[in-house]
């Protein structure tokens, strides 16, 4: 049975305060990434538009849930924005991204609610195969923010785990042949140095939207220890209940790392 809208409402609105109550009494993770997956089959089946308009949604949910994170002192969120395998699709649909991407990053930049937060602003991957344009966006981007350190936004673009891994090993690789380090001096931390990810904690929490339970290529050395989160919510639909949920079970895991 439907409830009327005033009514389902009223009980969506009781269940979130009491949700945000809950999540509140708990440990916060201090580093969330999320990898968005989902856009096109909402624009498909939900919205029952082409896929541009789910881009689009998908897009202004990320400033959402930034904003959540914020509200929440979470003080360092990743996202998996585009990654090297998605430059396979067709080339209409990837110029869009493009283009949405660099209009997000100035516009972010420019947003007075960053610069009250603090937040940094950070893009990474193999940022020297985006559009000149986009890379144009990302440096106006870095260097408006490049001060701050109360929060950090770090958005993976062109970026795969494995590539990001093998240019790791490569540059490891160099200052041994270069008798800069020794091979026996390579440790974890000192390969930790090497990723993109090098000044961000390892992420507390991954969540990936849209029903896929894999990890697609994100993150793969810096989640040895992340809690995994999966929902079958479009990431367009993905609401602020989903985003308090994901928590709630993070808070109910057991972290012993090992021990």
């Amino acid at each position: 049975m439907k409830l009327p809208k005033r009514l389902s409402e009223t009980v969506y609105s009781r269940y979130k305060r009491g949700l945000i109550k809950e999540v509140l009494g708990g440990p916060i993770p201090k580093h969330i990434a999320v990898i968005m997956d989902g856009n096109r089959r909402y624009a498909k089946e939900i919205l029952e538009k082409g896929k541009s308009e789910g881009h689009r949604k998908g897009e202004k949910k990320v400033e959402e849930m930034l904003e959540w994170c914020l509200e929440l002192k979470v003080s360092h969120v990743t996202v998996y924005a585009f990654s090297t395998e998605n430059f396979k699709r067709d080339r209409e649909e990837v110029d869009f991204i493009m283009g949405l991407s660099e209009a997000a990053l100035y516009r972010m930049a420019d947003d007075k609610r960053i610069h009250e937060n603090k937040v940094r602003i950070k893009v990474f991957g193999d940022i020297s195969i985006l559009p000149e344009s986009v890379r144009k966006a990302i440096e106006y981007a870095d260097e408006r923010t490049s001060a701050y350190s109360d929060f950090s936004f770090n958005v993976a673009m062109a970026y795969g785990s494995r590539q990001e891994i093998i240019s790791a090993v490569k540059d490891i690789a160099r200052k041994v042949a270069n008798r800069e380090l020794e091979a026996e001096d390579i440790t974890e931390e000192i390969f930790r140095k090497h990723l993109y990810t090098s000044d961000i904690p390892d992420p507390d929490l991954i969540l990936r939207t849209s029903g896929e339970v894999r990890i697609s290529n994100f993150l793969l050395w810096q989640l040895a220890y992340s809690e995994l989160y999966f929902t079958d919510v479009y990431w367009p639909g993905f609401r602020y209940i989903d985003f308090l949920r994901a928590i709630r079970s993070y808070q109910q895991r057991v972290r012993r790392y090992g021990e």
